[in-house]
């Protein structure tokens, strides 16, 4: 695999001028290191960037840090990376509970769980601790770039850079500006993305923006197929899959990203955008309810206690 440095291509400076000086990315900072921070930790390390990874939990941290390994092993089984290359991305994260280490980072990744008061704090927690000069990112999948932009100190060098899972996997990466993102912010991240060997897209600021609003309501509408009796778990998958060459089936696929999240988003559309064909569906409420909040939780729509999932309706 070719190594993609971000070490040494210019990058437009962050105040919006093309002066001598240009905005370098090195140092990336990742706060969350659940699934989606794991990820991006990852992918970032492979590319020659220096990564802290920060995390309130050690437990979550040393459980980020296997499952790194572990996704790399498969990579170099499958011949994508080689086992230098493996030992050296390692070497590259640098994982800690505080966000004092972030104040060194060019670039700042929030990949908290997907609740905009959670991440309005973290926002206004870190900030202070970060140079002038450093951009910020969400990954959020739903919320108002601009709104969490506005509540921190430098707006204009804050955008949404949004991650599909898994990370190290998915090609494509959405890029949102709000409404106060300025140009040379954009480029800069569109350009660490290439790098990255991902496929950037443009979204504008509008609740779930591209990918989740479109999947997020088929799968509400699944949960409601479901919920009306018009299938069960088994055949609403099964018929996606052979019926629209779906490589992984509605109920199946909202088991993987999270129940929870899936309600969130649903959520985030049906009052951003005050429309009754967005209203989640009372059976997802209730699944999250009862804490099936799908695979990380070993029960949603499917039971995973067992070696085979099992319909759990």
């Amino acid at each position: 695999m070719n190594k993609l440095s971000g070490k040494n291509t210019p990058e437009a400076d962050v105040s919006g001028v093309r002066s001598r000086k240009k905005t370098l990315i090195e140092t990336v900072g990742v706060i969350g290191a659940g699934q989606m921070g794991t990820g991006i930790a990852h992918v970032f390390a492979l590319a020659d960037y220096t990564v802290h990874l920060s995390d309130v939990s050690e437990k979550q941290i040393a459980r980020s840090h296997d499952a790194i390994g572990r996704n790399m092993d498969r990579q170099i089984k499958r011949g994508i990376i080689g086992k230098d290359e493996k030992e050296k991305a390692l070497a590259q994260i640098h994982a800690t509970t505080k966000l004092d280490s972030l104040v060194g980072c060019d670039l700042v990744i929030e990949a908290a769980t997907e609740n905009e008061e959670i991440k309005k704090q973290i926002f206004k927690d870190v900030c202070p601790k970060l140079k002038p000069s450093a951009l910020l990112c969400s990954n959020t999948s739903s919320i108002s770039i601009t709104r969490l932009g506005a509540g921190t100190d430098r707006p204009e060098k804050f955008m949404g850079l949004h991650f599909m899972n898994p990370v190290p996997m998915m090609k494509l990466v959405e890029l949102i500006r709000g409404i106060a993102t300025a140009d040379s912010t954009f480029a800069a991240i569109r350009t660490v993305t290439k790098k990255l060997g991902k496929s950037p897209i443009s979204s504008t600021d509008f609740p779930a923006f591209v990918v989740n609003r479109v999947l997020i309501p088929m799968i509400n509408e699944a949960i409601y197929a479901l919920y009306e009796g018009v299938g069960n778990v088994d055949a609403i998958d099964t018929a996606m899959k052979l019926g629209a060459n779906h490589p992984m089936g509605p109920l199946e696929l909202a088991d993987f990203i999270g129940l929870d999240t899936c309600l969130s988003i649903m959520t985030v559309l049906y009052e951003g955008l005050a429309d009754s064909k967005y209203r989640p569906c009372p059976l997802l409420v209730k699944y999250v309810e009862a804490g099936w909040l799908g695979r990380k939780a070993n029960k949603g729509f499917y039971d995973y206690s067992a070696d085979k999932p099992v319909p759990t309706r």
